[in-house]
């Protein structure tokens, strides 16, 4: 009977930690922390003076820069941006915090699939810079964001198979016990 219960405890409180595939969990190159949001391409890149994160959303570039020693929001510097050949003055948006691109040319070139190598320059009061970095565009950020769907419905199901197995255990447990105590 005791070995019962130990099987029916194990059934009931499974131990969360689930077997799944498709993630790097490597520190380098890491796609994300399983938000879909996420999945957006990004591009981090700092010089001593300013850090500079970059998400693209549809046919926009969100750029967020701090200097880097405070990390006190830079506003309302002048930021340039290239890639792949084009280039686009960025424009700081005072609600956001932010600064947008959203020049037509530069946009579709970073909306292909691949490597692209950026290039922003900012000029903010009396200090400059030139930041490079490299952004990652997926051969199709839709179907990732699928792909992150489905792992998490295949988990919540083995989960829901497991809590129902353990259900039925104790189902069958206590019908055994109940035919046991009245003899039959």
């Amino acid at each position: 009977m005791k070995f019962i219960k130990i099987i029916l405890f194990c059934l009931v409180f499974p131990t969360g930690a689930f077997a799944h595939g498709d993630e790097d969990h490597s520190q380098g190159g890491a796609k994300g922390a399983g938000s879909i949001a996420s999945l957006q391409p990004r591009i981090e890149t700092a010089t001593e003076t300013f850090e500079l994160v970059g998400q693209l959303h549809g046919d926009q570039l969100a750029l967020f820069i701090d200097r880097f020693e405070t990390n006190e929001p830079v506003l309302n510097a002048s930021v340039e941006v290239e890639a792949n050949g084009a280039k686009a003055q960025a424009r700081f948006r005072a609600d956001q915090g932010d600064y947008l691109v959203d020049d037509k040319a530069l946009m579709t070139a970073l909306a292909r699939p691949g490597k692209h190598s950026l290039v922003f320059t900012i000029a903010a009061s009396s200090d400059s810079d030139l930041l490079e970095g490299t952004m990652q565009v997926a051969e199709d950020d839709h179907s990732a964001s699928h792909s992150a769907t489905r792992r998490f419905s295949s988990s919540t199901a083995i989960l829901l198979a497991a809590l129902l197995a353990g259900v039925l255990a104790v189902g069958v447990v206590l019908k055994i016990r109940r035919k046991n105590s009245t003899g039959n």
